[in-house]
């Protein structure tokens, strides 16, 4: 089915085909076609007509294993459960839960439905493998935006040949002129919001509660909690402390730097700040540096976002809003966001929970790699580590402490544990 903008699914399957797998591929646009134009089925009908097409590739080519990237978009839905009644296996990928040099795979779901265990026991009571190393990705900005343009520029201009497609965002070669958009307004920023870290690491450090807010279309908003957009969670976050925090405390909102090139909530939090008379009492950033921020928080409220996980692993409270895989008894505040704001200071994440928690999650979720730019491993041609090799060479590995303390998330080791039978079946 679909992947990633870029040619990560095209090299997934000579991985697959090296050893014994037949490989069929979906395309649904331009974009599509041009990372795997060959041995590839090119669906061009309407929306209603993917289900017989779908179950008439199931039965003619006898698949057992149906890979995704992403679940919740539209296509994918349905997919997922004509899978899902057929008794077929189902491997999902989606960005890493552990950044930068990590991705996801899991089966039958991510994120808020995703299958790991929601009960605390189960993680204190895992034996937890050695920690092994892992090859650092680097930086991948410009790869990753190198893909989406041609991507996105391929879906424009082949746009005939696949009238019937509607995708789940805008999909135009004009998205490249936000982005030129979303450079200037970082250095704006940048310029605008000087001193800023500084204050809130110093003066406010442990006075102010940290808002990261998500992209406006992320699903983990429209499918994975109660809110029906970004602008929804601001109105209610700021609604809940203005009646609700301890008067000194402060508000601090954090715009996703993904989103930069398409909303910016100034005016949203400008009025709201007015008519709860919170001035110099809410706050809305953009580009600083979140570790540093979640040191010196007194608290993180978040939908579903993984910067949750960064969150406890800086030993923040938190309170998930949504239904984030790492939302339990031990890990964040269980009680309403009203009573978060008091009672805050009690819901410190219990530190072997979230090491039991994390070491789990990582064997068996995240793969060593990227989608975008490939990690150097001989006869990969995906550039993810499948394998659970228990020693990379000296220079690529990843000093744990360093990651730490300059990734705003935590590492502790590369996926060995990734699987949905593939590995028996070929």
């Amino acid at each position: 089915m679909q992947g990633p903008a870029g040619p990560f699914f095209h090299r997934l399957s000579r991985d697959l085909s090296s050893v014994g797998a037949q490989v069929i591929k979906v395309n649904f646009n331009g974009g599509d076609w041009l990372f795997y134009p060959t041995g590839a089925f090119n669906f061009r009908g309407r929306m209603e007509e993917w289900p017989a097409y779908f179950e008439d590739l199931l039965s003619r080519y006898k698949i057992d294993v149906v890979l995704l990237f992403g679940d919740c978009r539209p296509m994918h839905r349905v997919t997922s459960e004509i899978i899902q009644r057929r008794g077929l296996e189902i491997g999902v990928f989606e960005e890493g839960y552990v950044r930068p040099s990590f991705v996801t795979f899991e089966r039958f779901g991510v994120n808020g439905n995703s299958l790991m265990p929601r009960n605390p026991e189960f993680y204190l009571n895992c034996q937890k493998n050695q920690i092994a190393p892992f090859l650092n990705v680097g930086k991948m900005f410009w790869h990753a935006a190198l893909w989406a343009g041609l991507y996105y520029l391929a879906a424009s201009l082949l746009k005939p040949f696949f009238k019937q497609y509607e995708h789940h965002r805008p999909l135009t070669w004009l998205e490249g002129f936000k982005w030129v958009r979303s450079v200037w307004r970082k250095a704006y920023y940048a310029v605008k919001e000087r001193g800023v870290a500084e204050r809130l690491t110093g003066p406010l450090s442990n006075k102010y509660f940290l808002v990261p807010l998500q992209v406006h279309n992320d699903a983990q908003i429209h499918v994975h909690s109660e809110y029906d957009s970004v602008t929804h969670f601001i109105s209610d976050v700021i609604d809940s402390f203005a009646e609700h925090a301890p008067k000194k405390t402060v508000l601090v909102i954090k715009h996703h730097p993904m989103d930069r090139a398409y909303f910016d909530y100034s005016l949203l939090i400008e009025s709201l700040v007015l008519k709860y008379k919170l001035q110099n009492r809410c706050f809305y950033i953009h580009d600083q540096h979140l570790p540093p921020l979640l040191k010196h928080a007194r608290g993180v409220v978040v939908v579903n976002s993984t910067v949750g996980l960064s969150a406890l692993y800086h030993r923040a409270p938190v309170k998930a809003c949504g239904n984030a895989m790492y939302d339990m008894k031990g890990l964040t505040f269980q009680g309403s966001l009203t009573q978060f704001w008091r009672n805050a200071h009690q819901a410190r994440p219990n530190k072997e929970l979230y090491e039991c928690f994390l070491h789990y999650l990582i064997q068996h979720t995240q793969l060593n790699g990227s989608f975008y730019k490939r990690l150097r491993i001989p006869s990969m041609a995906s550039g993810l580590l499948w394998t659970d090799k228990k020693t990379v060479s000296q220079d690529a590995q990843t000093s744990y402490s360093n990651h730490f303390e300059h990734t705003p998330y935590a590492h502790m080791s590369y996926g060995e544990g990734v699987s949905i039978r593939l590995k028996r079946r070929i």
